[in-house]
């Protein structure tokens, strides 16, 4: 079995052909062997039954002669009712009877009788027949040599010599297609090895024929597109990452560097001063760094727990009542999810810290069950539970709603640098809802900015 798998598929599939086209033509062969034998055999057969019947008749009517007239090979004998052999060819003169068996009634009996009265290692085929002479059964016995097997030995050689130039035809069409099939495989592997990191646009040619080997090339490139597009996302990832971490260092160097120039105008109390909201947008930057990357890493699966999700709501935005903002609620009770407490809560704490810098005066929580649409049954197969967040700000543009979800990205500079805010809190947020089988999507609202949290009920 190892030394299958080792071999090609060209290979295993030239060796399977060849094996199943000699085994299909030997039997073609013998199929054909055996059917001119036994078409000769019947021919013989009825040569003899002739022969056997002129003589009968000759026997019915006192027509014979002694010894009979031997014809090409052909042996008789006539056999009285005792067992006696009347007459019979010359060969035979003198000799019993060539066979045993007798004819019943006026039907033929014939066999191969092998040595005996014929030389040694003679085989000869024998019919008897019968004839009626004055009220008594006689038995007329003629015999020809058999019929080899292979009937002729040119015929046999032609027969096998035909079989085993079809065995090799089929073989080598069966190889010539295992080729010309693995053609485009053979192609797609070639570019494959030639498109790298430094070429990801380019995409393995389509085979014209609709086959297997098309889809083949289809997943390929679907494969490189993915892998062309995660390849631009984290070079953008990383531009934006290092951009983003660059402004907070610069601002604590010019700090250390204005210090050293003139230490007599400054302090280590100013100079820490200035330098903690530095810090801290850098250690909020790496710690939302940190969660996406656990995140990507762990699996929430088998993490879940009944949640009920007014009650994180209320229990979220009670830690948040000195934070300016009124909040207004309209919680349905008794909405289950099942789903990971801590990272549900930093879920809700995102969407609230975005509506806090964005909000003028008021908050807005709605928590309650949905009906699912046909659509997505599959997906909610016990319903939707959904939680909208709404503040009163100057809200988001239509065309620039799914722009906020994608990391580091902010509709203005000042309003999210300003505020304090990374450009991650969104993407991780959506992030969350789709590890839970929800959604999260901003959608239309009177006033503001309305995110819409979808999740499966428990």
């Amino acid at each position: 079995m190892n030394a299958w798998h080792r071999m090609s598929i060209t290979t295993r599939i030239t060796v399977f052909t060849a094996t199943a086209a000699t085994v299909l033509c030997t039997l073609l062969a013998a199929t054909v062997m055996m059917s001119i034998h036994r078409f000769a055999t019947g021919d013989l057969v009825a040569e003899l039954a002739a022969g056997g019947g002129r003589m009968a008749y000759k026997v019915e009517n006192d027509g014979w002669s002694t010894p009979l007239v031997e014809h090409d090979g052909r042996s008789m004998q006539v056999v009285g009712p005792t067992g006696a052999v009347a007459t019979s060819t010359p060969p035979l003169q003198g000799k019993p009877a060539m066979a045993s068996f007798t004819p019943h009634g006026q039907e033929i009996a014939m066999g191969e009788v092998c040595g005996g009265v014929f030389p040694p290692g003679q085989c000869e085929l024998v019919v008897t027949q019968s004839a009626d002479r004055a009220g008594q059964n006689w038995a007329i016995y003629t015999s020809l040599p058999s019929i080899p097997w292979y009937v002729e030995p040119w015929l046999a050689a032609t027969v096998i010599g035909g079989a085993a130039l079809l065995a090799l035809a089929v073989t080598g069409l069966g190889r010539g297609i295992a080729i010309a099939s693995l053609r485009p495989v053979t192609a797609i592997r070639s570019e494959l090895d030639q498109i790298t990191e430094t070429c990801p646009e380019r995409r393995v040619s389509q085979p014209r024929s609709q086959d297997e080997i098309r889809e083949l090339a289809d997943s390929v490139n679907q494969t490189l597109a993915r892998l062309q597009a995660a390849m631009e996302q984290q070079r953008t990832f990383t531009t934006d990452a290092s951009h983003e971490l660059r402004t907070p260092i610069a601002a604590m160097r010019a700090e250390v560097e204005d210090a050293l120039y003139a230490p007599e105008d400054t302090s280590v109390q100013g100079v820490g001063n200035a330098i903690l909201p530095s810090l801290d947008r850098l250690e909020t930057i790496v710690g939302d760094l940190l969660t996406i990357a656990r995140q990507q890493k762990e699996d929430v699966q088998g993490e879940h727990e009944p949640i009920d999700l007014s009650e994180l709501v209320t229990t979220e935005c009670g830690r948040r009542e000195e934070s300016g903002n009124r909040f207004e609620y309209a919680l349905e009770p008794g909405v289950m999810v099942m789903g990971n407490r801590p990272r549900l809560a930093r879920l809700l704490s995102n969407l609230l810290d975005n509506a806090e810098r964005h909000a003028n005066h008021t908050i807005a929580l709605h928590v309650r069950r949905s009906p699912c649409a046909k659509r997505d049954l599959q997906r909610f197969p016990h319903g939707v539970a959904t939680l909208e967040v709404t503040d009163d700000g100057p809200g988001i543009d239509r065309n620039k709603r799914e722009l906020v979800f994608q990391r580091f990205a902010r509709l203005d500079s000042a309003r999210g640098r300003h505020a304090g805010g990374t450009g991650l809190g969104l993407p991780i947020a959506r992030q969350i809802a789709e590890a839970h089988g929800g959604s999260l999507r901003i959608e239309d609202s009177t006033q503001g900015a309305r995110l819409v949290l979808r999740l499966p009920l428990a």
